[in-house]
């Protein structure tokens, strides 16, 4: 299975439909891909708060429409990070989507981990609740964005939902990227589990980007990771080494769930 991650350049000049179609240009370009995979919020930017919902779309909005028309053009599967949505109770929020190759809207994902700590996103936007899977030909993927990923209990719950690799959408700040490949790395430790961890890199909204999309393995080990420019990663994944992982080392039969909290 081939998997791409185009780590994108949200520039605050470049405008959001230029950008749209940029995208989808080089979304057209990886034919030889099974799965391709953008950043979270690539359309305005993760800490870009003020845009949120001047932009926010629905699940059948522009980025949608584009989207699904390169997938289908493609032929890929297509997990296109991230949009600020607006949903029909009129709130917002942080959704992922994915196209089949078809170019239908197979699956969508509310982040469930707001980030701001009571600021920005995490006001702005409200809160998904439903763990999400994508059960493709040759394994099944478990969806998080970005701040997801320090929580790995979202993570567990994926892989008891059937996950065999994580794909994970984000705009990581630099000033946190050592958090963001040991977190990378030890979500596919713990679960054996492919993960694909997809960036933003530049500077929005003043913030600098981390950049660094990693693809690492079921054993912890690093595939592919990019640099902190724009740039795509392609790399060859083997749906049979998540398997061989868990059969060689079934760590994950040993965990005793339901433990209680201690008394005091």
């Amino acid at each position: 299975m081939r998997a791409s991650l185009i780590q994108i350049d949200v520039d605050p000049y470049e405008s959001v439909n230029s950008r749209r179609e940029r995208v989808g240009s080089l979304i057209r370009e990886l034919r030889s891909s099974d799965l391709v995979v953008l950043p979270e919020l690539w359309t305005v930017g993760a800490f870009a708060y003020e845009l949120f919902a001047d932009e926010a779309e629905t699940l059948r909005g522009t980025t949608a429409r584009a989207m699904s028309e390169a997938a289908r053009d493609a032929g890929i599967w297509l997990h296109a990070g991230s949009i600020p949505e607006r949903g029909e109770d009129g709130a917002l929020y942080n959704t992922s989507l994915v196209f089949s190759p078809d170019g239908e809207l197979a699956h969508s994902y509310r982040k469930i981990h707001r980030f701001g700590f009571d600021k920005g996103e995490a006001v702005l936007m409200g809160a998904g609740s439903d763990l999400v899977t994508v059960p493709l030909p040759d394994l099944t993927l478990g969806l998080a964005t970005c701040y997801d990923l320090r929580f790995p209990e979202l993570f567990r719950g994926l892989v008891d939902a059937g996950a065999h690799a994580f794909v994970v959408p984000a705009g990581w700040p630099e000033r946190r990227r050592a958090h963001w490949t040991l977190l990378a790395r030890a979500r596919a430790v713990e679960d054996q589990a492919y993960v694909l961890a997809c960036g933003t890199a530049g500077t929005h909204a003043g913030v600098p980007q981390a950049g660094h999309s990693i693809v690492v393995d079921p054993w912890g080990e690093v595939l592919a990771e990019a640099g902190s420019g724009e740039e795509t990663l392609t790399v060859d994944l083997d749906p049979a080494k998540v398997f061989d992982t868990r059969e060689a080392f079934p760590a994950l039969k040993d965990r005793v769930l339901g433990l209680d909290t201690p008394k005091r």
